[in-house]
């Protein structure tokens, strides 16, 4: 009788212990997609600042400043990692075209708020990287005890699934790499 209250009470153990570390990974990748989040938030909130600085010294690059709110809004509005990843690629070559507008007045690439404003995108940005490296181990670690016996019995029992990793798509990779054409109109 012992021996069985034992085997019983050592079972539940290993069933709690391994639903713990089920609840304690997928909190870890709640908390790391939050994170991303709070930084996209950030940026969200620096580039129509951005927006307005450059848009004192290129007046008639309209299309250029559209672009930037159009992928700003979309970047904020992604349900879920592969959503904001594809809104990440957009927002990326957005941001291309508005520095490459700006490469073309050097009043505006000396401006103190410019700079400031741009110190402060690029800080964002590695914030943002960290941020995405972070969840995806967090999803990595995750998806390796949900995939992995015995935790695989458990994850389905508990209903704990894969999580998706935040990636930028190859196709959406190559039209960031390609150099952006800025025209202007007379």
């Amino acid at each position: 009788m012992i021996i069985v209250i034992i085997v019983v009470v050592l079972l539940l153990g290993f069933v709690m212990w391994i639903y713990n570390s089920l609840i304690r990974a997928n909190v870890r990748v709640d908390e790391a997609w939050s994170d991303i989040t709070v930084q996209m938030k950030r940026r969200a909130d620096l580039i129509p600042n951005l927006v307005n600085t450059v848009k004192g010294y290129a007046k008639h690059e309209k299309s250029v400043f559209e672009n930037v709110t159009k992928a700003r809004a979309e970047t904020l509005s992604a349900q879920g990692p592969a959503e904001a990843g594809k809104a990440e690629n957009q927002f990326q070559a957005a941001l291309k075209s508005l520095f490459a507008v700006a490469e073309n007045y050097p009043d505006l690439k000396a401006n103190d708020n410019f700079k400031h404003l741009q110190e402060e995108l690029v800080d964002t940005e590695d914030k943002i990287q960290a941020s995405r490296r972070f969840y995806n181990g967090s999803v990595r670690d995750l998806n390796t005890r949900v995939k992995t016996v015995p935790t695989n019995f458990f994850a389905g029992l508990f209903n704990i699934k894969v999580r998706e990793f935040f990636e930028v798509d190859d196709a959406e990779r190559a039209n960031i790499e390609k150099p952006t054409d800025v025209k202007f109109d007379e």
